[in-house]
């Protein structure tokens, strides 16, 4: 048997990372498996937008829980760079969230409600991006809707874990989860490990535990394709977002542009038909994008729950093992937030019933419509 730890995270992706690190950061004895590279998969396929706002239909829940992982980014930044000398790239700008008609506008007036989103006209747009297309009639300005690199954010929670003194083991696969008394065994390719406690965090491929551990609740895989392509001279300042689809400038002189939503497909590998939708897409927001030259593609797989909402919480028949996992577009920005609600589950601390409520491992498919 190999060494013994307060707590096993079975997944190394962000929401995995972030879980690490909260819980080395109060003197956890905690240990990360990865059946691959930290932050290889999914996390890597990501754009990295803080959506709070632009992803949220939600207001009364989810909004306040998505703002709070959002603005804990801004003391992460500083944070993580301290620690590791790691810089998560996170981008000011925000996002413009786009309204082609009359109709679009009105749906973007609750929005717009908040003091933190401002409708401005496309007048006005235009002189800030003057290659934008002259299609809209204006759009939900959100400022502290940024976004960051989610490798360097990945890779930034997986260091700042280890300085506290966590172990992180890549290209460990877990394949068994046995009650072992009042702990657990942790069985890998690598060997066997104690632990008292257990979080799977694996995305999408945590349906292998939930199937193991009896419970009903599945998610599904939706790929996103995703391209990015050299700016050619444009000066995209602000993130464009439209019906989810989304280009986004990077410090690096690229625009991400994405992402398709293909329902029930494991495969990682991104499409012709794929690519032909969203560069269509992007063009009715920056028509210049035609021109532009492919840098790179690539393809990741969500994991969608069947009410959209994450999976955080406790298994319903043993509160030795844990679950986040299910955070659907919006894994980058709720990191932290998960991150911190797991450490407070695990420390007893007192968390929003409503959250509590909302992610439960076992609620029911018509609570929530």
């Amino acid at each position: 048997m190999e060494k013994f730890y307060d707590v096993a995270v079975i997944g190394g992706g962000i929401i995995g990372s972030s879980i690490a690190y909260y819980l080395a950061k109060e003197k956890i004895s905690v240990a990360v498996f990865e059946s691959n590279q930290i932050g290889g998969k999914t996390t890597s396929a990501a754009a990295g937008m803080l959506g709070a706002h632009s992803e949220c239909e939600d207001l009364e829940t989810f909004y306040p829980f998505a703002r709070r992982s959002q603005q804990s980014y801004s003391i992460l930044e500083q944070e993580l760079k301290e620690l590791t000398g790691i810089d998560i790239r996170r981008t000011e700008g925000g996002i413009y969230k786009l309204a082609f008609d009359e109709r679009e506008k009105r749906q973007l007036r609750v929005l717009c409600t908040l003091k933190t989103v401002e409708w401005q006209d496309a007048r006005y747009i235009r002189q800030t991006e003057p290659a934008i297309t002259t299609e809209i009639v204006g759009a939900a300005y959100i400022e502290e809707d940024v976004h960051v690199l989610p490798q360097a954010v990945c890779r930034g929670f997986s260091q700042g874990a280890q300085v506290y003194g966590a172990a992180v083991h890549e290209y460990t696969h877990v394949y068994d989860i046995q009650k072992n008394g009042s702990t657990f065994i942790i069985k890998t390719q690598a060997g066997q490990y104690e632990v008292g406690r257990v979080v799977v965090a694996s995305g999408v491929w945590s349906n292998a535990f939930f199937q193991r551990l009896r419970l009903q609740n599945r998610m599904i895989p939706v790929k996103g394709e995703c391209l990015s392509v050299w700016k050619e001279g444009i000066n995209l300042k602000h993130t464009l977002f439209h019906e989810h689809c989304y280009i986004v400038p990077r410090n690096d002189g690229t625009l991400v542009i994405g992402a398709t939503m293909v329902e029930n497909d494991w495969s990682e590998k991104p499409t012709i038909g794929g690519m032909e939708q969203m560069i269509a897409k992007a063009k009715t927001m920056l028509p210049a994008i035609e021109g532009m030259k492919v840098a790179s593609f690539w393809a990741g797989l969500r994991p969608q729950t069947f009410d959209g909402r994450p999976f955080i919480g406790f298994h319903p028949e043993d509160d030795g093992i844990l679950f986040a996992a299910g955070h659907f577009r919006n894994g980058i920005l709720l990191a932290p937030a998960t991150g911190q609600m797991i450490r407070d589950f695990i420390l007893q601390r007192e968390i929003n019933e409503n959250w509590v409520k909302a992610f439960k491992i076992d609620r029911k498919h018509h609570v929530f419509v």
